[in-house]
This record gives C-alpha cells, structure tokens and sequence, in this order.
C-alpha cells in the first residue's frame, strides 16, 4: 500500500527529531541528496530547469497508472538534498494529494527558518513546480 503523504512527511519530521543540532540535519539533508538517483543526461536542459533558484535545478515527472513520479538533479549537495525529500513526499501520489498537500514537515523540522532566503525561494519553487505538473496531469485525466 502507498503510504499517504502525511505519512511521509510524520517519517521525516521522526527522523529530524532524532538530530539535536542543525549542522546534524544539514548533514542528513546531504545524505539524502547522495541517495537521489542523478538524472538522465537527455533530461538536463533549459526546459526542465526549475525557475527561481539559485542553483541549477533539473525535474522532470511522468503520470503512470494515476499517480505522479518525480525525477531531479541539483549541482548543489544541499538543494540535492531539498528536492530529494520533496520527492520522497510527493512522487508517487495522485494528482489531488499533491495538488492538496499542505507540505507541514518543512515547517516541522526548522527548515523554512534554517534557510536562506534564496534557498526558500528555491524550494518554494519546486514545490510550485511540482503542484502545477500534477495541475497538468489531473486535467489531462479529467478530459480523458
């Protein structure tokens, strides 16, 4: 069964409990970024880039069987790391549940308040990107 995306994001907030200093979280925010699968090369241009982040930002997502799937690539370690857990929230979900995803974990673990501006801007980004491709998806669906 597909965990729900209040699932998810309840494991990541537990998992950012068990660091006490934010130098700790920085660290597992990178290491989740190692984890994340790099991106195909014929994926990496211009039209795939996320606008309004400072480091380059590539996402891609496709709609198989209802659900949406992510894919990115970041040339930096820590946005890596970002786009790493917004996957790991979102991909995989329908259209409605990320459309509708109030995304209360970033707030949860300290991240808007860790960051800096540009970076939030950065991660709001992404976040917008991904809301507006699952948009896309349930509309394709809708006239399907």
């Amino acid at each position: 069964m597909v965990k729900t995306i209040n699932q998810i994001e309840e494991e990541i907030t537990d998992e950012f409990s068990l660091f006490d200093s934010w130098e700790d979280k920085y660290e597992y925010i990178i290491d989740m970024g190692k984890k994340l699968l790099p991106l195909e090369q014929v994926y990496k241009k211009e039209e795939n880039k996320i606008k309004g982040c400072q480091s380059t930002v590539w996402m891609v997502s496709e709609f198989k069987e209802g659900r949406v799937i992510y894919r990115a690539e970041s040339d930096a370690v820590i946005v890596k790391g970002l786009v790493s857990m917004l996957i790991r929230v979102l991909s995989g979900q329908t259209p409605d549940a990320i459309i509708n995803a109030q995304l209360g974990f970033i707030d949860a673990i300290g991240m808007k308040q860790h960051l800096a501006q540009t970076r939030s801007n950065g991660l709001l980004s992404m976040i917008k990107q991904m809301k507006m491709d699952a948009g896309v998806y349930k509309a394709q669906q809708q006239m399907n």
